[in-house]
């Protein structure tokens, strides 16, 4: 059984490092989430070393001038991972050819900047749908409409055999008050009508793999027992964590608010039927990170 704990500092000494999702955790889309950003602080005080490991389709430095812009305190965080990291690099080794066509918004065009950890990348090329010997996917068109839209594009590419590259593998993420479609929903529609879909964010491997990289890189790589992942998402946080043999913090306040009755913490029967539902079970729980 899940325990419920009041704030971070109850269990952090345990750990090392922290893997930490950002959106739903450490902010909103729009603000910071101020006791999450002082919880991270007072940890890294303590010695401890945060990879925010993201979802996000984007490569870590779009994603650190994210923060900036939505002002998140840069003192939270040592190191950023993203699922776009790890999808970029799959690409530019030719994971869905050469020429692929896009399904995304116009800010994430940056998914396709250079990158310089592959050797000879593959020279990509943006076209339409009937040329295309691939999908790369960093979330919709529309993040208000419904995936269904996209069931004519993917017959078609269905039909054509083209493989779809997940960049972002939620379903759904909460902008403010406002619940938004990601990537991971049309990567599933497109799996369920007979597609292929590579994911490499959470809740698949390629993406701790990198985590763990990012901390190296700092000489502040810890062994799994001594890493505790923080996310809001209980199929690609807690899944992937557990998958990893990672203990996990749970934070019920994101995603699961109304599924967990969190005000400022889980309502504790319906957080128990919530994981047994999910058959997910993390080490921790908690309303929001403080």
């Amino acid at each position: 059984m899940t325990q419920i704990i009041e704030n971070l500092a109850e269990v952090s000494a345990k750990y090392d490092a922290l893997f930490v999702d950002l959106w739903g955790c450490v902010h909103d889309g729009v603000a910071p989430i101020p006791s999450a950003v002082e919880a991270l602080i007072n940890y890294r005080k303590g010695g401890g070393a945060v990879c925010l490991v993201t979802n996000a389709p984007r490569h870590r430095a779009a994603v650190a001038k994210q923060l900036e812009h939505i002002g998140v305190s840069p003192e939270c965080w040592d190191t950023i991972a993203t699922s776009g990291d790890s999808a970029r690099a799959a690409m530019f080794r030719g994971a869905v050819g050469k020429k692929v066509w896009f399904i995304g918004e116009p800010h994430d065009q940056s998914f396709f900047d250079p990158i310089a950890v592959v050797e000879d990348p593959v020279e990509i090329t943006q076209v339409e749908l009937a040329e295309a010997d691939g999908i790369v996917c960093t979330g919709p068109f529309d993040p208000q409409a419904d995936p269904s839209v996209n069931r004519p594009a993917f017959l078609l590419a269905k039909t054509r055999g083209l493989p779809l590259l997940c960049a972002n593998p939620d379903i759904v993420v909460d902008r403010g008050d406002k619940r938004e479609w990601c990537a991971g929903a049309l990567a599933r529609l497109y799996t369920e009508m007979g597609g292929q879909s590579l994911y490499f964010g959470k809740p698949h491997p390629p993406i701790y793999d990198l985590a763990h990289r990012r901390l190296a890189e700092l000489g502040k790589d810890a062994h799994s027992s001594r890493i505790l992942a923080i996310g809001d998402g209980i199929h690609t946080d807690v899944q992937g964590a557990m998958g990893e043999d990672i203990d996990c913090l749970f934070i019920t306040g994101g995603l699961a608010a109304k599924e967990t009755g969190t005000k400022h913490q889980p309502d504790a029967a319906l957080l128990d039927a919530y994981l047994l539902q999910a058959k997910l079970e993390p080490r921790y729980s908690i309303g929001f990170l403080r």
